[in-house]
């Protein structure tokens, strides 16, 4: 089993900056693709930004340019940095993981429990 477990949300004001962390533990031979997602009340969850072993980035629309993600290979962790928050990015954003437990070619997803982001106008 592989747990993912989130921190760095709060409140925040309009404009300012947070630092979301999730770091993966358990069986893990390889971590392929890290990510992370939001869902606001009443909306579906939808992909924030994602990050492959390599270190290549994909990035929603609404994040490109005011957030950053980053990977620690060793520490099997993932980093949003957000700056410039708006109030519409108010939301739980959760983690991700497509983690390959043992050598042989089986991957599996996995979430964590999820951090609130509250901003405030």
């Amino acid at each position: 089993q592989v747990q993912l477990v989130e921190s760095g949300g709060g409140l925040v004001q309009a404009g300012g900056s947070l630092r979301l962390s999730c770091a993966a533990s358990g069986s893990i031979f390889r971590i392929n693709v890290m990510g992370w997602y939001r869902q606001a009340p009443g909306k579906q969850r939808e992909l924030v930004a994602l990050i492959i072993s390599g270190g290549t980035t994909t990035y929603a629309d609404s994040a490109k340019g005011r957030f950053t993600i980053s990977r620690d290979n060793a520490k099997n962790t993932v980093y949003l940095e957000m700056n410039s928050l708006k109030p519409e990015d108010t939301a739980v954003y959760y983690c991700n993981a497509n983690v390959r437990p043992t050598p042989r070619p089986y991957e599996y997803d996995y979430w964590g429990q999820g951090t609130q982001v509250t901003v405030s106008s």
